[in-house]
This record gives structure tokens, C-alpha cells and sequence, in this order.
């Protein structure tokens, strides 16, 4: 059994009731090994002591809990070139992206231990005379962490981060493509000064152990991050409860390219925005909407840009552009460009299968012209290495594309106009907003989610992660006259 990747289960590591293999979608002849797969029992089990810790761990001191988050955060800065290696081989992303998402974690940890230190309550007179109000925030208590294969260490991080920092218990049921990101994160957590059962690790599919999960009556809280059937599913079985619910989904991001923008840096940051981490990101700019006066020059440079990224191995130096995760994903990608050119898009560049010298996941970045806001490939959310150009003859127009949409998380606008990036970032009706700079908002600092299908429930990040790992108590005192 040692050679087996244990769950860890009411504080310890164990093995489930099956294993699977994780193999490397750069190349699949690299086996990163084998990952136990917890048992509903098991699942119960930990949720029986996670209870009895979260008790223990809210009474902790906060320098205690301090020490705790800022031990987890450094330790991941300190080895964000190994465990970033680990990411990228297993979820394909460029080396680089891998060291910089392990690094980026570990900042969520130590800005969340700082905040273990700010935790500061109200206070207010009552309309009645003589009586007091005291305003706190406490641990909301079990929370459920179902987190994606994407971003597998720091999206997770920016959940598990704030949930520990407020005082609760966690069960992480990460995506099973991505178990040893998980393996590793949980190694680094399971050694810290914590209660015995206070966080745990259930590696297993989302059908079987995952659903358990979200239906136990013993979660309070659940995070997710995912597309929109399952978070609906969740939100579904969650509500049996009255489960808390904080949920991620979809996105199909716009940048508006105006024609006062500097051109360069508009194809700059298409290029960034549509094709880093191959695609697969719900910040990805899959829609182009392009001023026509400059949308011929724009598309040179962006095809020409498109055709001049490295596609290759995640660990090699040179590569700006991983494989896609798996095998499945790859198909569901080449069913979207056949879709495309059926509703009459121009596939200018990319968008097929590459042959490499390894044996993994590889398609070229590919760019859609000719398309328009109403095409299937505009309106659905490929998580692919695709993005579409939609010509516009004005501002008005191009904003208005931006939010016809059913989504709602990012949208940027390329511009030197101080009064349309202005009314821009007023007016698109999305969560984050960029100007100049690719569709992302991962700071740790500050608030992050969307509207419409992207987001559900309390945004993440910053001090309003506290609205969903917390629940607030109100108290009125009457402390009466002094004798």
C-alpha cells in the first residue's frame, strides 16, 4: 500500500475503497501515480470528527491560528518550484504558470493569516436607553471545499485560506484529474499545529463521494468551483439543508479592442487573456469584439501572434503553451471548432490536434472570424484554447456585445480614452472589469466573483470572504445602573 496517494481522514492518511492512476497529459506514458478513492463511510467519519475539531480549533488564540496559516503560506512561497513542477506535469500548464500559481497560494495563506489578527467586531447603541449592542462574526462551522482541476492549489488555497483563518473545519474534495497538487497541499496542512480531524482530504469522483458530500446535513457551508450543470446540482442538494452555498461556474469573458487602443498591446493581452493556461480558465477571453476601423490590423497581428506560440511539453523552458488536461477535454475542444465552422465562422489559424514527440493532449491556439454574438461558440463556455473575433462599428456596439451574454464573472476594454474607460467600467455587467490589462482579477486582497451564471452566493477573496465563512451574531446588553 505505500505506493498508493492516501486520503487523509479524521487525521489520518488512509486508503479508500479503489485507486486511479494520474498520468501526465504532456505525456501520458508519465504515470505521477496512483490516488486511494474515499468510501461514503470514510466521508462520514471525518465529518464526525471535523465537528468535534472545529469546536477545539475556534477556541484557538488568534496568534495561534496566526502561526498556523502563515507556517502553510511560506512553506509553499519556499517550495513553489518543486510543488509548481508537480502542478504542471500533472495539469499541463507552462512550468512558469505552475511555480507562479504555487507562489500566488501561499500569498493567500499569509494574507489570511494576517487577517486571523483583524477579525474586529461593532459595537452600537441601542434605541433603547441603558442597552448596548455588540456585532461579531463567528466560524459558520463545517464547510465543504469542492474545488476545480484548473487552478488546483490556489483556487483551492483561496477557499481553504479564509474557511481556516474564521475558524472552521474543512473537508476538501478536490477535482480527481488533479489529486497530487491535492496530496501535496494537504501534506504541508497535516503537520501544523491543528485539532486532529480539523481538515480533510477525499479524493473521489464527484458522482459518488463528491454528492455525498453536499448532501451530509453535517456541512454548513459549501464552496464550489465549477461549471454551471454541477454548481446548479449542488445548489439543488445543498438547499434540502439550508446548506450555505458559495459558488464559481461559468464564463464567456469579452474584450472590447477600441479603435484608440494601442494596437500591440491589444494583441498583447487577447493573446494572454485567450490562450493562457491553454484556455482553461473562467477569466479566458473567448469573445474578440474588435472596432472594424482597426479590426483588419488587429487580426494580422493577432493570427500572426496565435501561429507564433510554442505549444509543448509543461516542463519544458520554452513552451508558452501547454497540452489540454485530458483526453476528453481535447475531443470536447475539437467538437467546438467543427462547431464553429458549421455556424460559419473562418477558422484562421490552429484549432487541430498536434502531433508531438510526446505522447499527450496537444491542440494549436485557434482563432474565429467572422463570427457573431449569437454563434453557439459565443455563447457557451469552451474552456479551449479557442477564441472568436466579432466585428463592431462602435463603442455602444461593442458594449453592448460585452453583456449579451447569460454569463457575467470578466470583461476589458483596450483603450487610450479616459471617458470610454470610464463608462466602460460602469456599464459592462460583470464582476471584475480591466482596462488595458487581459480579463483576470486574481488578487488576493479583493473581492472576486461575477454575475448572472457565474456566481452564486458571497463573492471570494479579501475581507468578503468573511461574509461566507462567517455568521453573524448580534448581542444586546444591559448592563444595568452601578451600585
Amino acid at each position: 500500500m505505500s505506493n498508493i496517494n492516501c486520503n487523509f481522514i479524521a487525521g489520518q492518511w488512509v486508503t479508500g475503497d479503489q485507486e486511479i492512476d494520474n498520468r501526465s497529459p504532456s505525456d501520458t506514458s508519465d504515470l505521477i501515480g496512483r490516488f486511494a478513492q474515499a468510501s461514503r463511510s470514510q466521508l462520514d467519519q471525518t465529518l464526525e470528527k471535523a465537528q468535534r475539531a472545529q469546536a477545539e480549533w475556534a477556541n484557538y488564540g488568534m496568534e495561534r491560528k496566526q502561526a498556523v496559516l502563515m507556517s502553510i503560506g511560506n512553506e509553499l512561497m519556499s517550495r513553489a518550484e518543486e510543488l509548481g513542477r508537480l502542478l504542471s506535469r500533472e495539469e499541463g500548464k507552462p512550468l512558469a504558470e505552475g511555480r507562479g500559481e504555487v507562489f500566488r497560494a501561499g500569498q493567500f495563506f499569509t494574507y489570511y493569516a494576517a487577517e486571523c489578527l483583524r477579525q474586529l467586531g461593532e459595537n452600537a447603541d441601542s434605541v433603547r436607553d441603558g442597552v448596548e449592542i455588540d456585532v461579531r462574526r463567528e466560524p459558520v462551522g463545517v464547510v465543504a471545499i469542492v474545488s476545480p482541476w484548473n487552478f488546483p492549489t490556489a483556487t483551492a488555497s483561496w477557499k481553504i485560506a479564509p474557511a481556516l483563518c474564521y475558524g472552521n473545519a474543512v473537508v476538501w474534495k478536490p477535482a480527481n484529474i488533479t489529486p497530487a497538487s491535492a496530496v501535496a497541499l494537504t501534506e504541508i496542512i497535516s503537520r501544523q499545529d491543528i485539532p486532529e480531524g480539523l481538515f480533510s482530504l477525499v479524493m473521489g469522483a464527484g458522482g459518488s463521494v463528491g454528492q455525498h458530500l453536499v448532501e451530509h446535513p453535517s456541512i454548513d457551508a459549501i464552496s464550489f468551483t465549477g461549471s454551471v450543470p454541477v454548481g446548479k446540482g449542488i445548489a439543488t442538494a445543498a438547499i434540502q439543508n439550508l446548506t450555505k452555498v458559495q459558488m464559481e461556474m461559468g464564463s464567456k469573458n469579452a474584450l472590447a479592442v477600441m479603435d484608440d487602443g494601442d494596437l500591440d498591446l491589444a494583441v498583447s493581452v487577447a493573446l494572454g487573456g485567450a490562450f493562457g493556461g491553454t484556455g482553461q480558465k473562467c477569466t479566458a477571453s473567448s469573445r474578440l469584439i474588435v472596432h472594424s476601423s482597426v479590426h483588419d490590423a488587429f487580426v494580422d497581428k493577432l493570427v500572426a501572434g496565435a501561429q507564433a506560440m510554442k505549444v509543448g511539453h509543461a516542463l519544458h523552458e520554452a513552451t508558452q503553451m501547454g497540452p489540454v488536461v485530458s483526453d476528453q477535454q481535447l475531443q470536447e475542444n475539437l467538437d467546438y471548432v467543427a462547431l464553429g465552422q458549421a455556424e460559419g465562422g473562418e477558422l484562421a489559424c490552429g484549432g487541430v490536434r498536434l502531433d508531438m514527440p510526446d505522447d499527450g493532449f496537444y491542440m494549436s491556439p485557434g482563432i474565429f472570424l467572422n463570427t457573431t454574438n449569437d454563434m453557439r461558440i459565443n455563447r457557451e463556455e469552451m474552456f479551449a484554447p479557442l477564441a472568436s473575433v466579432i466585428k463592431v462599428d462602435s463603442y455602444d456596439q461593442a458594449l453592448a456585445a460585452v453583456n449579451d451574454t447569460n454569463f457575467g464573472l470578466t470583461s476589458g476594454i483596450v483603450t487610450r480614452d479616459l471617458a470610454r474607460a470610464t463608462h466602460f467600467r460602469r456599464h459592462a455587467r460583470t464582476g471584475v472589469v480591466t482596462v488595458n490589462l487581459p480579463t483576470a482579477g486574481t488578487d488576493y486582497h479583493v473581492p472576486f466573483g461575477g454575475r448572472g451564471d457565474s456566481s452564486y452566493g458571497p463573492r471570494e477573496q479579501g475581507k468578503s470572504a468573511a461574509e461566507f465563512y462567517t455568521t453573524v451574531k448580534t448581542a444586546y446588553i444591559s448592563a444595568g445602573v452601578p451600585s
